[in-house]
């Protein structure tokens, strides 16, 4: 483990939580073919197939609601946002439908989803590229934040997040 760098670390955690429970999908942009902006997601189209490993249009809103009403029914989708600056185009899913949902149905329903969005990186993309817009969702009620600084953290914490009921 020690060798790998963070995007492998990543793509390892989710291709061994896809080969362990058919119900985890993903869902993102340029995240099948492309293999994500980062090439996070390289070869797991292939390796999974596209019913479970979904590109998506550049809506931001859509995929976020999209992968609410999944995890409603069960399903337990990644959810890939290329940069944290485009989580503004689906604040309000996260915030008050995959934040809320469990308590305003007061344990009826579990939204057993991840949003992954990385930030910063020394990219200098520009003003939606970098933006670290993490202390939006540090201050909901309903969403548990995670911010791995090695690759061994990457995983595990992204393993448990898969795995989290909610």
């Amino acid at each position: 483990m020690s060798n790998l760098t963070m995007v492998e670390a990543i793509n390892l955690a989710m291709d061994q939580e896809m080969s362990r429970d058919e119900n985890v999908c993903m869902l993102g942009e340029d995240i099948g073919v492309n293999g994500g902006v980062f090439r996070t997601t390289k070869d797991l189209l292939k390796k999974h197939g596209e019913n479970r490993v979904m590109d998506t249009p550049l809506a931001e809103c859509g995929i976020v609601g999209v992968a609410v009403g999944m995890a409603i029914y069960g399903i337990r989708p990644i959810v890939e946002i290329q940069f944290s600056g485009f989580t503004m185009q689906a604040f309000d899913q996260i915030e008050q439908n995959m934040a809320r949902l469990h308590n305003r149905t007061q344990g009826k329903y579990t939204i057993p989803m991840v949003l992954r969005t990385p930030y910063g990186g020394g990219i200098r993309g520009g003003h939606y590229h970098s933006q670290s817009t993490e202390v939006f969702f540090t201050h909901t009620a309903g969403l548990k934040v995670v911010i791995p600084s090695t690759p061994h953290d990457a995983k595990g914490l992204l393993l448990a997040a898969i795995e989290d009921p909610d």
